[in-house]
């Protein structure tokens, strides 16, 4: 990811230390973090710069001078303020949670799961559905038959948010998939997806994802609604509430 095409590539370790940053910032834009690191420790953003960064730089790259990073914070320092830029700093310096930690993902290649269809699962955090559509952090895509799941794929959402259009980079994103679980979507954005031939699913509550993939797996096998069993490549005469999806080869 980068600002300008100019400017040299952003690893995706600095970009997803640069958007969990930009999440504990909420009156922050992800571009205006990444205009006020490079103000600071130049054009280059790379793990060395950001071990750079100090909580005062970016107070003061946000407009308020008081000391932060003394004992005394200063008069007219918000104690929230100052909790979140120590949070971001953190961040930035790569202390991530061990909830960040990321699944492996499975060796797939197209055509080895006959009768399967592909998911996309919005995710913050592990292997976890928790995300929203326009905002999650990437996107967890599975490929899941009847009687197989694997997780085929892992999708950075970052860049989403330094397009012009969000919802279309998104989109663009997971467009092989047939199916995308979320546990938000807006109206607009849910047309769009609809409208890109990919099936909303949203589950308020969220979840982990595999068992939630699992119950899925069970609907494919006994009752697969009929755009489903089309996806599947089941026969139109087939598609029947009791249909039992052809195993995988």
């Amino acid at each position: 990811m980068s600002t300008t095409t100019s400017n040299p590539p952003i690893s995706n370790e600095v970009a997803l230390r640069i958007a969990l940053a930009a999440r504990v910032l909420p009156e922050i834009s992800l571009t205006e973090l990444i205009e006020a690191l490079q103000d600071n420790v130049g054009e280059v953003l790379n793990e060395a710069a950001l071990s750079r960064i100090t909580v005062t730089n970016l107070k003061t790259a946000f407009g308020q001078t008081y000391d932060l990073d003394g004992e005394e914070e200063g008069e007219d320092a918000n104690a929230g303020d100052i909790a979140a830029l120590k949070e971001a700093v953190r961040i930035l310096w790569g202390a991530k949670d061990e909830a960040e930690a990321l699944p492996t993902i499975e060796p797939y290649q197209d055509g080895e799961m006959p009768h399967s269809v592909r998911i996309a699962v919005a995710s913050n955090n592990r292997e976890l559905l928790d995300g929203h559509f326009g905002s999650c952090l990437r996107y967890l895509v599975y490929q899941l038959s009847a009687t197989t799941l694997k997780l085929i794929d892992i999708r950075s959402a970052l860049e989403a948010d330094l397009s012009d259009d969000r919802n279309g980079f998104r989109i663009n994103l997971i467009r092989d998939c047939h199916v995308v679980y979320i546990v938000s979507i807006g109206g607009p954005a849910a047309a769009k997806v609809v409208q890109a031939g990919i099936y909303p699913m949203k589950l308020i509550e969220g979840g982990e994802a595999r068992a939630i993939l699992t119950d899925l797996q069970t609907v494919i096998a006994t009752a697969p609604p009929p755009w489903m069993a089309k996806v599947l490549g089941i026969a139109e005469g087939d598609r029947v509430k009791n249909y039992k999806a052809i195993e995988a080869s």
